[in-house]
């Protein structure tokens, strides 16, 4: 099933059970996926859109939770992490940590990267080959630790 599809029956779903902050979340989704069909041109999205698309409304909620929490506002920061967790629930399965490490110990082997002068050729691979499972920060932290 598409994501604009799986997204408008658990539409149904939050406006049936009366969850707002569901239904907020999946609306902005949905105007997501709708904005990138419309700057596109497209009947659909690929698949790799949309996992794109989904990461970046997870990490927009969670850096604006970050942010509430810093300046001592729970009241907006929970709503925010609900959002989140409702939203990337449209992800696919996320690698653990040592998950994370051992394939890039394995990308680090096949470049034969040595330092952090590799860092940018590591980097490259990795984001591709972890796309959607993984994010960026994380991976990057993790290569930063292996080339130090």
């Amino acid at each position: 099933m598409s994501l604009e599809k799986d997204v408008m029956t658990q539409m149904k779903v939050a406006m049936k059970a009366k969850d707002s902050e569901t239904l907020e979340a999946l609306r902005a989704v949905k105007g997501a996926i709708i904005l990138a069909k419309t700057d596109n041109g497209q009947q659909e999205i690929t698949e790799e859109q949309e996992v794109k698309l989904v990461q970046k409304l997870v990490k927009q909620r969670k850096d604006s939770a970050q942010l509430y929490r810093e300046q001592n506002r729970e009241d907006l920061a929970e709503p925010e992490e609900k959002q989140a967790e409702v939203i990337s629930q449209f992800l696919p399965e996320q690698l653990s940590e040592a998950e994370i490490e051992a394939k890039v110990e394995d990308i680090i082997a096949q470049t034969g990267a040595e330092g952090m002068k590799d860092m940018g050729k590591v980097m490259g691979i990795a984001s591709q080959q972890l796309a959607g499972k993984a994010d960026g920060k994380t991976i990057s932290i993790i290569v930063k630790k292996k080339l130090a």
